[in-house]
C-alpha cells in the first residue's frame, strides 16, 4: 500500500535520532502518527539497523494490550531483547493505554540502549506529572493531518475513479480535509463522509468519554456542535453556556468547561487566544476556536455551514501551527488581527479574507496592519486567486499560493 511522505515530520525525527531523549508524537486520531513512525523505521532500516533492533508494540492491537498493557510487563519486555552495549529502537504506538504509563515511559527513558519513540492521541498521554518527571528526557512532535502542500501533491492517490472528472484539489481539501486516508476513497463523498464520521465518533468514544466522571452525550454533542459551527468567532465559556440555553438546550459553565477542554484535549480544537498588542498580554475572557479537521466539521454539520470566510480562517491557523511555535489572535485597540505568529523566524502578522475585490473590503482588512509599527513582516492572504501585490509593505497573496510556498 503506498503512503504519503511527510519530510518534515522524518526529518524532525532523523535530527533527534541517537540522542537520549523520548521522542513523543502528539496528535489527533488518523492524522498519521502511526505511518510517520513506520517511514522512520523504513529509513532506519535503509542505514543498515538491523530488524532485531527496530522493535514496534502497537497497543491498539489487543494482543499487545493484553500481553504488555498491565504493569511493568512492557519495560521488563523491551529491557530483556535490547542488547546493553547497541541500541535499539522501540516504536510505541498509542502509548496511553498503558496502565503504568508513566512508570514504563520514565523506566525506558532512563535505558542508556534504548532510543524510545512514542505517539499518543490525547494531550493526557503527557500529563502534567508525567511531563514533570521527564523535564530534560523528552522532546514532542505535534502532528497535524495533511497540509495543503501534502495534499495537493499527493500523486496517485488522488486519480479520479475512471471516466470521472478530476477533482480539484483545492476544493477537495476544502470539503474533506486532510486526515490521509480520505485520499485513498478518490472523491467518493458518501464514503468519505463515512469514514471522517466513524473517526469521529471514534475520537468520543475512546478518549473523550472514558476520561469524564460523568458524560452525557447529549449535552456533548450540543457543544460539539456549536464549537465545530462557530470556528473563528470569539467564545467565552458564559457565551457559549447563555447561547445554547437562549436556544433551548439549557447548559451550565461547568459542562461547558470540561466539555470544550476535552475537545482540546483530543484536538479535536485548538484555542487561539487573544492577545493584547498595546498591553502587551493575552485576554483570559475569550478567544477563538479552530476545528483540527475539516471534513470532520463536515461530516457532523453537514453542508448547512459553509462559511468560507472562517473555513479559509482554519486552514490558514493549522498551517502558522505547522511553521511557528505559537499562534494567537491580535488585538490593537478597536481593531483585531486575524493572526499574530511567532516562532525561530520572528514574528508576523496575517489577515484572511475571502475577497478584496471590493475597495471598501480592501482598506478595512489593511487597516489593522498598518496600525503595526514594528517593522515585523505583514500578509494579507485572499481566498480568491489573484496575482500577488504590495500595499505599502504589507504583502497580498492568494491563499492557495501562500499554503504551496513557504512565505
Amino acid at each position: 500500500m503506498e503512503v504519503i511522505d511527510r519530510p518534515t515530520y522524518l526529518d524532525w525525527l532523523s535530527r533527534w535520532q541517537g540522542h537520549d531523549l523520548a521522542k513523543v508524537l502528539t496528535g489527533v486520531r488518523r492524522a498519521g502518527k502511526s505511518t510517520i513512525l513506520d517511514l522512520f523505521r523504513r529509513r532506519l532500516a535503509a542505514q543498515g539497523v538491523p530488524a532485531a533492533r527496530l522493535v514496534t508494540v502497537n497497543l491498539e492491537d489487543p494482543d499487545a494490550e493484553r500481553d504488555f498493557g498491565a504493569g511493568l510487563a512492557l519495560y521488563d519486555h523491551l529491557k530483556s531483547v535490547a542488547p546493553p552495549n547497541q541500541t535499539t529502537y522501540v516504536f510505541i504506538d498509542e502509548a496511553q493505554h498503558l496502565q503504568e504509563f508513566e512508570r514504563t515511559v520514565t523506566g525506558l527513558a532512563l535505558l542508556p540502549q534504548i532510543d524510545l519513540y512514542l505517539t499518543g492521541s490525547n494531550s493526557d498521554f503527557l500529563s502534567r506529572d508525567l511531563a514533570q518527571r521527564l523535564t530534560g528526557r523528552y522532546v514532542e512532535l505535534h502532528v497535524l493531518p495533511l497540509s495543503y502542500r501534502e495534499y495537493a501533491f499527493s500523486g496517485p492517490l488522488s486519480e479520479p475513479l475512471p471516466g470521472a472528472a478530476a477533482p480539484d484539489p483545492w476544493q477537495s481539501y476544502l470539503r474533506d480535509g486532510g486526515l490521509p486516508y480520505t485520499l485513498r476513497l478518490r472523491d467518493d463523498l458518501a464514503m468519505t463522509r463515512e469514514y471522517l464520521g466513524d473517526v469521529l465518533n471514534t475520537i468520543i468514544l475512546r478518549d473523550i468519554a472514558p476520561r469524564q466522571d460523568s458524560f452525557s452525550p447529549v449535552l456533548f454533542e450540543n457543544i460539539l456542535h456549536f464549537m465545530f459551527q462557530n470556528i473563528g468567532n470569539l467564545a467565552s465559556v458564559n457565551k457559549i453556556a447563555n447561547t445554547l440555553t437562549s436556544m433551548g438546550r439549557r447548559t451550565g459553565r461547568a459542562a461547558v468547561d470540561t466539555y470544550v477542554d476535552a475537545m482540546a484535549s483530543a484536538y479535536l480544537l485548538y484555542k487561539a487566544r487573544r492577545y493584547d498588542l498595546r498591553g502587551k498580554a493575552f485576554l483570559e475572557n475569550s478567544a477563538k476556536y479552530y476545528v483540527v479537521d475539516l471534513g470532520m466539521r463536515r461530516a457532523l454539520l453537514g453542508g448547512r455551514y459553509p462559511d468560507l470566510g472562517h473555513v479559509l480562517e482554519n486552514v490558514v491557523f493549522l498551517e502558522l501551527m505547522r511553521r511557528y511555535s505559537t499562534v494567537s489572535v491580535g488585538k490593537a485597540g478597536q481593531s483585531e488581527i486575524d493572526f499574530l505568529a511567532e516562532g525561530g523566524q520572528g514574528l508576523a502578522y496575517f489577515q484572511v479574507c475571502q475577497s478584496v475585490a471590493d475597495p471598501a473590503v480592501l482598506v478595512r482588512e489593511l487597516a489593522p496592519l498598518r496600525t503595526m509599527r514594528d517593522h515585523y513582516p505583514c500578509y494579507l492572504l485572499v481566498g480568491e486567486d489573484s496575482p500577488p501585490a504590495d500595499h505599502d509593505g504589507i504583502r497580498q497573496l492568494s491563499v492557495r499560493d501562500w499554503l504551496l510556498g513557504s512565505a
